[in-house]
């Protein structure tokens, strides 16, 4: 075994030994056998072959692939210091390798050449699409350009990928900085007792009497939800929307990294003969154009608004009414929408909540993947990041499929959200099948004292979202790297199977066997879950076109919006004005931490969740049309949709399953947008 963990891919990563001053050792050593690979490759004479060419390539560049998805994952869940020092420092020469990948014509030359050989057409559809797929790859990353825009773009590239980290890492900074320590119990009035446990936890942590309030979720969450005292709501709102902003010390600040990535982005896209970024983001997505995401997006929001504006004048009448609330505030809407929900469907999402500890929710989404999908979910053993994260294996008719990371709970030094990520891809080698794995983690709340943790029905329906990521990773049977799982699957697509996999969490036969009181053991009663079900689409209107705003401000900013001069807080007004009905205070910085599209892979792509819940809702739909879930539906599912990953476009693994082209009724109908006579 090598002394340096990161340069061990015999088996599963050796995480507990991982130390930051491993990273950039690990990464010159990769660096250089890639390079060596490459320079290889394209000094042979002949024909290329998949066998002598692409093969030899994947191998170089999947190691360096894999150890850097490492420290990445690393420095999301686990950050300290000394490890984002060592990321930072290696994240130009990571960036500087793949342009240069990207831009090497030998490379392009030998990969048009496999694409122009005889046996090109005797290629399975896989091996085809990874073809296809580099070819166009090399146009994107500026191959075909003179050599001093080459330059430029490679240094854009670079830049690019510093500031995304930067960003997230003021944002991560931002989140932990904030703590707010109350002694007098009264002043958390409403607050259920479970947080105020974790509440009192937090504090004891910290050598304090009393309660600590952080901005992870599951600390401010429920303040906003339940908490009597509207001036703690207000300061707790306050400190979240402003995070990352000029309100903070000058070196959090996001907005200089906005203005600066907005103006790359453009010249990026510009260099590569584009209008602007927003084109050539969709280049490779489903979507056609961004006027085509236009329409769709202010289609839907007509189709909402109406239903949203009706939800804002209940709550407003209620808030008034039976809360005293004259002007409903944002830091209003989440208590004055729960104690609307009890008052109309009696019952709380805290009610709700002591229904679903972890011991039971857990076994009851494997349960349901093993009768769509006949799959079985066993618990493993691994080395882990952290004492909280746990390993899981799949099996199927007694094969090991894939594996997968559980990482549930929020701390400090963890990125917020919930996300799945790619530990290791599915390819075949010398005849031997390496098996995928996941990073599959969330931000829930911990087990406090001597009671598991509990989740929310939303927080389970966030981990069947992630869990259908996993799937799509995992269940794959594409032999080929480029394209097993949600390799090479179109961005506003890969959103189908986990939002698809939300659907179960509301059907009463999976509810009901993934619940037990967490003080009687009671499973959740039937009349509960009625109420529950009436209140599915409670604020539907208001929760969609919320989306709508963000999905339409991001389209905009990176398509006509003017990144030298432009205001972005002044485009979001006018995004806001056009479909949203809720309407933030003017020091709400919301942009600063939107991490999807300034960190994440979600540039000019954030309305792929609406794009993709189409195809969710529709994909869906074919169970209801079969009396829920089956193994018959489900096997079709897993071979049309799942298995196939990015080997054929997204559309027609959508036709095959389906039996047709998706259409938007479903949607409006799970959403509770249809109008009744």
């Amino acid at each position: 075994m090598s002394q340096n963990p990161l340069l061990d891919f015999s088996g599963l990563t050796r995480f507990a030994e991982i130390k930051p001053e491993h990273i950039s050792p690990a990464i010159d050593e990769l660096l250089s056998a890639a390079r060596a690979a490459v320079k290889r490759l394209t000094a042979e004479q002949g024909a290329p072959s998949w066998e002598s060419f692409v093969d030899p390539l994947t191998d170089a560049t999947e190691h360096l692939g894999r150890a850097w998805g490492v420290v990445g994952h690393l420095n999301a869940v686990v950050n300290t210091p000394e490890l984002r020092e060592a990321y930072n420092a290696n994240i130009p020469r990571i960036s500087e390798f793949w342009t240069e990948m990207g831009q090497n014509l030998e490379l392009y030359a030998r990969f048009k050449a496999l694409a122009a050989s005889p046996e090109h057409a005797d290629y399975s559809a896989a091996r085809k699409k990874i073809v296809s797929n580099d070819l166009r790859d090399f146009r994107l990353s500026g191959a075909e350009l003179p050599q001093a825009e080459k330059e430029r773009f490679a240094a854009i590239q670079t830049r690019l990928a510093e500031l995304s980290a930067k960003f997230e890492q003021n944002v991560l900074d931002a989140t932990d900085a904030f703590s707010l320590y109350i002694e007098d119990k009264a002043e958390l009035s409403g607050v259920p007792e479970d947080s105020l446990e974790l509440f009192a936890a937090a504090a004891a942590g910290d050598d304090k009497s009393g309660y600590k309030i952080t901005l992870q979720f599951p600390f401010y969450f429920p303040v906003l939800q339940y908490a009597d005292n509207r001036a703690l709501r207000e300061k707790l709102y306050q400190a979240n929307v402003q995070r990352a902003s000029e309100f903070g010390p000058s070196d959090r600040d996001n907005s200089p990294i906005i203005r600066e990535k907005l103006k790359l982005a453009r010249e990026e896209a510009q260099l590569l003969g584009f209008a602007n970024f927003a084109e050539l983001s969709l280049f490779t997505k489903m979507a056609e154009s961004p006027e085509q995401v236009i329409a769709f997006l202010r289609d839907l929001a007509a189709r909402a608004k109406p239903f949203a504006v009706k939800d804002r004048q209940e709550l407003e009448a209620f808030a008034a009414d039976e809360l005293g609330l004259a002007k409903l505030e944002a830091w209003d809407l989440a208590y004055a929408a729960e104690k609307l929900r009890v008052a109309r469907y009696a019952f709380s999402e805290q009610e709700v909540k002591q229904y679903f500890p972890e011991s039971k929710v857990l076994p009851g989404l494997f349960g349901v993947v093993s009768t769509l999908f006949g799959i079985e979910v066993r618990p493993s053993s691994a080395p882990v990041w952290h004492q909280d994260v746990r390993f899981f294996d799949i099996h199927k008719d007694g094969q090991l499929v894939g594996s997968f990371y559980f990482d549930l709970y929020a701390r400090d030094g963890k990125r917020s959200g919930a996300w799945m990520d790619d530990a290791r891809g599915r390819r075949s080698k010398s005849g031997q099948v390496q098996t995928p794995i996941a990073y599959l983690t969330c931000n829930f709340t911990r087990p406090v004292g001597d009671k598991p943790a509990l989740f929310t029905h939303d927080e389970v329906i966030t981990l069947f979202h992630e869990f259908g990521h996993g799937l799509h990773h995992m269940l794959t049977r594409v032999d080929e790297l480029g394209v097993a799982g949600i390799n090479g699957v179109e961005w506003d697509a890969v959103e189908l199977p986990s939002q698809f996999l939300e659907n179960f969490a509301w059907e009463w036969d999976v509810v009901q066997g993934m619940t037990s009181h967490v003080d009687s053991g009671a499973t959740l009663p039937r009349e509960l879950f009625d109420k529950m079900l009436a209140a599915k689409n409670f604020q539907s209107g208001m929760a969609t076109v919320r989306q709508l705003e963000f999905a339409l401000f991001d389209l905009q900013l990176y398509s006509g919006f003017d990144a030298d001069k432009g205001n972005w807080l002044t485009l979001l007004d006018e995004v806001r004005r056009e479909v949203a009905v809720n309407f933030p205070p003017a020091y709400n910085r919301f942009p600063n931490s939107f991490s999807h599209i300034f960190a994440g892979g979600y540039s000019a792509g954030y309305y792929s969740y609406k794009w993709a819940e189409v195809l969710s809702a529709d994909a869906y739909a074919a169970f209801e049309e079969a009396g829920g879930a089956n193994p018959d539906t489900g096997k079709r599912f897993w071979d049309e949709i799942l298995a196939v990953g990015g080997s054929r476009p997204a559309l027609e693994s959508f036709r095959a399953f389906r039996g047709r082209d998706p259409q938007i009724d479903a949607l409006l109908r799970h959403s509770g947008m249809v109008e009744t006579a």
